[in-house]
């Protein structure tokens, strides 16, 4: 576990990497990721997974509208937290606000269907965009962990004065009036 300290002066203060990331184009990669697979999900479920869906056998039929369920609910989750991330980036809100509005949304960790040789029976573009959404979601759960939750990164810059400067202040206290 790396940690990166800075050599300045003890009165400042700490850099926060998730902040950092959480502002930068890291996040908005993320955003548009996210956004995105809400929408080929959408036209995907609204579309041909539609055809698919109907041409299934009743137990596959019922594990694909389970899944699409948990999917559709799983992206507005996500939606909803990269939306309140959003609007505090471009000043809409303050953290604290959007910390505040944070009740509404609910990330919570989810696996895959129970039984993987029926989810292995759905159509294979569902199955992508489920799994694509699990990792998103893991994503969007670690960087939510490092912001709202006081989760520390390994990167964390802790801000730390020189190890020689201990011992100038010492030789002062010493030697008043010199220096």
């Amino acid at each position: 576990m790396a940690s990166v300290t800075s050599f300045s002066s003890p009165d400042q203060k700490t850099v926060s990497f998730a902040h950092k990331l959480a502002t930068s184009d890291a996040f908005k990669a993320l955003f548009k990721e996210g956004m995105g697979l809400v929408e080929s999900s959408a036209a995907y479920l609204d579309g041909p997974g539609r055809l698919e869906a109907k041409a299934l056998p009743r137990m596959e039929a019922l594990a694909y509208a389970s899944e699409s369920m948990r999917l559709t609910t799983r992206l507005m989750q996500l939606a909803s937290w990269l939306l309140l991330q959003r609007a505090v980036n471009e000043g809409e809100m303050t953290q604290a606000q959007a910390q505040a509005e944070k009740h509404r949304v609910k990330l919570s960790p989810q696996d895959l269907a129970s039984n993987s040789e029926t989810f292995a029976k759905l159509p294979t573009p569902l199955q992508d965009l489920c799994r694509h959404s699990l990792r998103l979601q893991a994503r969007v759960m670690h960087l939510d962990e490092l912001l709202y939750r006081g989760g520390k990164s390994s990167l964390e810059i802790a801000p730390r004065a020189a190890p020689v400067h201990a011992q100038i202040e010492q030789l002062r206290a010493a030697f008043p009036g010199k220096a």
